[in-house]
Order: C-alpha cells, then structure tokens, then sequence
C-alpha cells in the first residue's frame, strides 16, 4: 500500500484540479488567460523554521502558526496590540523606539493573515525540495557572514555613506526589497500585489513593490526562448528574463542577474545562476507557481519553491521618493559622524600640544 500512496494521492489531486482547469479563462489563442491583479501574500516563509518538521500542517496548526507569527502578529481582524502614529501630535522625542521613534508604523504593514495555501495544503515554507525546507547553501558560513555584514551595513549604520551608491537599493528605489520582483517572486512585509498584461508575445508583470515591470517575450518553444537570451554582458536588475508556454503552463527562465542584487534579496545569484518559473492557471481564483534556483557557484543542488497568486483588488501607486527623507537623513547622518569625529580629534591634538608646551616650560 505504500507503494500506491503518492500515485493514489496524485490521482486525487488530478480529479480534483480537472474541473477547476475547465473553468480557467481562457485568451483568443486558447491558453490561460493570467491578465489581472493578483497577489501572493502570506506568513509562509521561503526556508522552513528549524522547529517545524513538515511541508504542510492542518488548518488548526496554521491558524496557530499564523497567529504567533513574527510578522507582526497579523490576524484576519488586523494587527494585534497595533498602535498608529498620530498625526496630529509631531515628531516624537529624541532617544530611541522606547521613545516612541521606530521605522514603521503597524498601518503600513500587510504581510497577509494566513499561511500559503499551495495545491489546498497549508505549508509551512515555499522551499519544497530539498525535503528539509532550507536553501542548500555551499558555503553556509560566507552567506552568514554576508548577512552578519550587511546587518552591519545597513541595520547599525557603520558604513561610511561617501554617497547615495552606497545606500540600499529599496532605499534608492531601484528595485523593491525581498524579492518581490523576482526572479523568484515572493511575498514580503507590505505591497505584495501584481498586475499580469497578456498578450500573445509578451506577458507584462507589473509588481506593487517598487512600481518594477518585467516585460517577457514569449517564443514559440524553449529552444528558441533560450536562444534569444541577451549577451552575458548585459545584466539587468531582475535579470534576462525569456518566456514560451508548455502546454497551458507559462514558464520563465532568468540569466545575468545583476550581481548587486544579491544584497538586497532573498537570495544571492552568481553569474552561472538560472531560475526558472513556471506559472500555472488552476481556476479562476488561483494560480499555481513555482520557481527552481540551479547556480552550481551558490549552492549544492538545485532547489525548488512553491506559492499561490490569488485574486487582488488592484495595485497602490509606489511613490518610493515622494516624501522620503531616508536617503537625505543617512547620508547627513554620515556627514555628522565625520564632523564629530573630527571635532574629537581636534580637541585631542590640541589637548596634546598644550600637555607638551607645558612641559617644555
């Protein structure tokens, strides 16, 4: 009988995706039709928790993941214990998040109330093989200390800041945090919508976060897709992206991703790196995604994730720069350090030479 298990179960899923597949809207040329908004919002992390063993949970586990999730402690009625900046009242004094100064307000957060719910089973991470539910790094110590540094960098403030190059890239608005965009697109703390455009030579995603547009074109098989890859010299961000259909599946495939993207992601990319995403209409409210990392440099195998878009009420406009003192405020902080630190020095030097003339006399 465990022999039969995973064909029974496959078997099952098939009966019970059959009908939904039926009722997917379909285009003038007969395949799916993926124009819309959608989003994939959800708790569901990329890697698994070390303290949870399996793929997929019940819904009375996820309900009691979600509701002690990290991620602010999201619930469907909203954000527990959430306290809102009054706009009325000005800034709040010096001194720290104790004194009420912190970088976000709870309003601007929408991470999603749930676990992803991929092929009806709740799942405790994205990362579907390996079976554990980690990205297989082949150095894992140098991706530790890669984040240790970019913590050090960005979150503690000791880089020196020379110029608005040195910032982050959400900061500088060129491409959103956590890998929104892709290739690989997953959800993150906030603007986790899409606007899907179809038509028959291009598939156009426009992601919330921050305003980027992947514009694919679409060839008439694989072989002719991967032949039509730019030279390897180009990199851009979000990376050379070329698209055909398998059957009603839309698949992508990424090269040349530029290499600074790494630090801003959720995952780093080397020159050798390929993701390949396959986009698949179940229903009408539903589209199954996948993603598969191969990049030999980074990693031990390849690995694969998993996630649900759902249907979305539209996109907000991402005013990055509007508004936004961040860049302005960290590099005159820089600039402020500089100064005080020179400052000190020159009232040590002055200490010192009046200690020596002293003692010459």
């Amino acid at each position: 009988m465990r022999t039969l298990a995973p064909a029974i179960t496959a078997l099952a899923f098939a009966i019970l995706v059959a009908p939904a597949l039926a009722q997917v809207p379909k285009v003038a040329d007969g395949k799916p039709d993926f124009s819309g908004f959608w989003t994939n919002a959800s708790l569901t992390p990329l890697a698994r928790a070390p303290n949870v063993k399996g793929l997929v949970v019940d819904e009375a586990e996820a309900r009691k993941m979600a509701d002690a999730s990290t991620m602010a402690g999201v619930t469907e009625e909203g954000f527990k214990g959430a306290t809102y900046s009054d706009p009325t009242k000005g800034a709040p004094p010096k001194g720290g998040k104790d004194f009420g100064v912190q970088a976000y307000d709870s309003f601007w957060m929408d991470p999603g109330h749930r676990l992803a719910i991929v092929k009806g089973e709740w799942r405790t991470s994205n990362i579907v093989e390996p079976a554990s539910g980690q990205i297989p790094f082949a150095d894992p110590a140098g991706q530790a200390k890669r984040r240790v540094l970019n913590r050090e960098r960005y979150e503690t403030g000791n880089a020196a800041y020379h110029g608005p190059e040195e910032t982050t890239l959400s900061e500088r608005c060129l491409i959103g945090f956590g890998q929104t965009g892709g290739p690989g697109m997953m959800s993150v703390l906030y603007n986790n919508n899409y606007q899907m455009v179809q038509t028959p030579h291009h598939m156009m995603i426009l992601v919330e976060m921050a305003h980027d547009a992947r514009v694919v074109p679409i060839f008439a098989d694989a072989a002719t897709a991967r032949a039509s890859h730019k030279p390897v010299t180009i990199t851009p961000w979000l990376g050379d992206t070329v698209g055909w259909w398998d059957g009603d599946t839309f698949v992508m495939e990424t090269v040349n991703v530029r290499p600074l993207q790494a630090d801003n992601q959720a995952f780093p990319l080397s020159s050798k790196g390929v993701v390949t995403e396959r986009l698949t209409r179940t229903s009408e409210k539903d589209i199954f995604y996948e993603f598969t990392v191969a990049d030999p440099e980074n990693y031990t195998q390849p690995w694969k994730a998993e996630l649900s878009f759902y249907p979305s009420s539209g996109l907000y406009e991402y005013a990055c720069h509007e508004g936004n003192y961040g860049m302005h405020g960290i590099l005159a902080g820089a600039r402020e350090k500089e100064r005080l630190a020179e400052a000190a020095a020159h009232s040590a030097r002055a200490k010192s030479k009046s200690r020596t003339m002293k003692g010459g006399q």
